[in-house]
């Protein structure tokens, strides 16, 4: 990935929006004001589930709202500290965070009590150009594939959730779920010497990715209880991470890690009885598991995700399966739910 020729003043620019009837439109609108932040000219931007359910309204905005947080793009103008100059390959950040409040004091930046996300709670990554607090941008190596930089967002959210974990070689883990995370997981478990890796998913076709990526088995959810013990002699997983975002597929996971285990609640739930009964509660005493639920990213893991990158470590460009012009951003946000597709990405720049 490579950057532009250099700042170039724009008195109006493109941006995917929400607009106040609810109707996602791409308009000519005024760029963003610097007011102390670098100017990033955005050239990809990832299409997420979050983006998904601020549209349908299950997580509601204020409108009009530029959608996106997932983005690389090049540094158009300098911020006033000059950290990152000009024409500067970029991965932002878009976990907003103040530096000074005790949860920033505490190294936890990604849980801000001033926080914000981009494309949520204010303007986000869906246009030719956003602003950018410098403690938000963190520079690329010249010629990283494009594909690979797409997932450098997602990438660092999985860097983010396994930081905690106590990996052994002789450890069995089980990933359940496998969407982009799921994979991303896999992938990283491998990196970090896991040898036994359980992929689950209902999806043959993903399945067959995940043995590519490093798996060592794969299971349908109904096979994956006896896989996972095949696997580890009988104990259950050590480290148990939930992908799929369902209370079925997270109550899957604490029933698949075995005593003393971790489980890492990657995916977003929202509790329903009706889905599949109660949590296994009763596990989490019996097996006295680790329950673990990480949030976004923190700045040094968007420099481990990229270092990944740099370094190869790591398969992505299989993960991007489809490609949108900025025009067709509602499309690109209908092809989410596409089981036929991982990583939705629109190119602006």
């Amino acid at each position: 990935m490579t950057g532009g020729a250099g700042p170039e003043t724009l008195h109006i620019m493109r941006a995917a929006l929400l607009d106040p009837s609810g109707k996602v439109c791409v308009r000519e609108v005024a760029p963003p004001e610097p007011d102390g932040r670098a100017l990033v000219r955005v050239a990809q931007a990832g299409v997420c589930g979050t983006d998904l359910k601020i549209v349908s309204g299950e997580i509601p905005v204020s409108r009009p709202r530029v959608l996106g947080h997932e983005m690389t793009g090049w540094v158009e103008a300098p911020g006033p500290r000059g950290a990152v100059p000009a024409g500067t390959p970029v991965l932002v950040n878009p976990a907003l965070f103040c530096g000074r409040c005790d949860l920033c004091r505490r190294d936890l930046p990604h849980l801000c009590r001033n926080g914000a996300l981009l494309g949520r709670d204010v303007d986000g990554v869906f246009a030719e150009l956003v602003a950018v607090d410098e403690a938000g941008l963190h520079p690329l190596p010249d010629g990283l594939p494009a594909a690979d930089a797409a997932l450098l967002q997602v990438l660092s959210t999985c860097v983010h959730a396994q930081s905690g974990l106590r990996i052994s070689p002789g450890d069995t883990a089980v990933v359940v779920g496998l969407g982009v995370s799921g994979l991303l997981h896999v992938q990283l478990l491998r990196d970090r010497g896991v040898q036994n890796i359980v992929a689950v998913t209902r999806s043959a076709w993903k399945r067959d990715l995940a043995l590519s990526f490093g798996a060592s088995a794969t299971a349908t959810p109904e096979q994956a209880e006896q896989v996972v013990a095949d696997s580890s002699s009988g104990r259950g997983a050590d480290i148990a991470i939930e992908c799929a975002g369902t209370q079925p597929t997270l109550a899957q996971a604490m029933r698949l890690a075995g005593a003393g285990g971790v489980v890492v609640a990657f995916g977003t739930v929202v509790p329903d009885t009706t889905a599949c009964g109660p949590l296994p509660t009763y596990d989490w005493y019996r097996k006295e598991l680790t329950i673990r639920s990480p949030r976004a990213a923190r700045p040094r893991d968007c420099d481990l995700a990229i270092q990944l990158c740099a370094e190869h470590r790591l398969d992505l460009a299989p993960l991007v399966t489809g490609r949108f012009p900025l025009e067709h951003a509602s499309r690109a946000l209908t092809a989410i739910p596409d089981p036929e597709q991982l990583k939705v990405v629109l190119d602006i720049g």
